[in-house]
């Protein structure tokens, strides 16, 4: 990987320019000498304040743990449906 590193104070200014100042992305990047691909990488990393990053991740893990404990029930579930199937043929 070639070309320049950035400093995170340099990256979150040349957001705020975008978001605050209201300047156009490829002109901003052209000005500051970066790509617009860097450009827009850097918004969505510092756009963002710390706290809700910080919200949002705690979210996304909830969400994720949600997921994993509403598969495993249904799987539960099914295994009761098909034992409950099993034993009401066996009785009759």
């Amino acid at each position: 990987m070639s070309g320049k590193r950035y400093t995170d104070e340099f990256k979150i200014e040349a957001v705020k320019q975008v978001t605050d100042r209201g300047h156009a992305v490829a002109d901003l990047a052209e000005r500051l000498g970066v790509s617009q691909h860097s450009l827009y990488q850097w918004m969505k990393q510092f756009g963002v304040p710390e706290a809700q990053r910080t919200e949002t991740r705690s979210q996304q893990e909830e969400i994720r743990r949600l997921k994993s404990e509403l598969r495993r029930v249904t799987e539960e579930r099914d295994i009761l449906k098909k034992a409950a199937a099993y034993f009401a043929k066996e009785s009759r």
